[in-house]
């Protein structure tokens, strides 16, 4: 009796972990390069059915790499990636990579992400424009022209399928392996003036969220269930 109370209680555990990242996707549905978690919550249900005694622990947590729909903004510091890649975003914890293009360029000139970070070239080295030298045309290739001045590569990186990717901030990712610079600029690009949103399914992520919260409920009515079996088993107990 006591076994199937832990693993209901362990169950619920890992059903609230699943719970707490679907509605962190749902609130970043409008999160410009937002990509969505999931928890591998299949492999903690089969073990919590198995015959044998199993504790259900919270599954690997995948973060999907999959593109988000582009949109267009006409903003000129605004750049979606169209095909595979990263940017690459200078941090205090090293390089990070992103999705989000929305860009600005900083009194000194450095060209930033959102979050102030300085976006990095093709050889990962921090982009510097004029700042005096007028609007910067980046073309499909990420080449940046300002004042008909060749003034870097906007970087773009591959991430290996095998790499360890954890959440920096809202829209940034570490990788645990460091990121190859894109060799194919034809098929992999950028397009400015637009902007990559968020890849939260929004229908699929609600529905989703009303499904754990039913079986969250469940399981917390069985603990309730099965304590109050116990206790009444113990009072049984101890009347005799």
């Amino acid at each position: 009796m006591a076994s199937e109370l832990y693993v209901s209680l362990s169950g619920q555990m890992a059903m609230e972990t699943r719970l707490s990242t679907v509605a962190n996707n749902v609130a970043n549905m409008r999160t410009a390069g937002f990509r969505a978690e999931t928890v591998n919550f299949d492999t903690v249900l089969s073990d919590y059915h198995a015959d044998r005694v199993n504790f259900a622990a919270v599954g690997e947590m995948h973060i999907d790499r999959s593109a988000g729909p582009v949109e267009l903004t006409g903003n000129p510091l605004d750049v979606a990636i169209v095909g595979e890649g990263w940017f690459g975003i200078e941090t205090p914890s090293g390089t990070a990579y992103t999705r989000d293009g929305r860009f600005t360029v900083s009194a000194e000139g450095d060209l930033r992400s959102l979050t102030g970070y300085a976006v990095l070239d093709e050889g990962g080295a921090p982009i510097q424009l004029d700042i005096n030298g007028g609007p910067v045309e980046i073309g499909a290739d990420g080449t940046m022209i300002q004042n008909e001045r060749n003034v870097g590569v906007l970087g773009l990186f591959m991430l290996s399928d095998e790499a360890n990717l954890t959440r920096y901030g809202e829209t940034a990712l570490l990788s645990d392996v460091v990121g190859e610079p894109v060799v194919d600029r034809v098929a992999n690009g950028v397009r400015q003036g637009y902007q990559e949103g968020s890849n939260v399914n929004p229908i699929q992520s609600i529905a989703e969220l009303i499904e754990i919260q039913r079986a969250f409920d469940n399981a917390t009515a069985a603990v309730g269930d099965r304590e109050e079996t116990l206790q009444r088993a113990v009072r049984t107990l101890g009347a005799d």
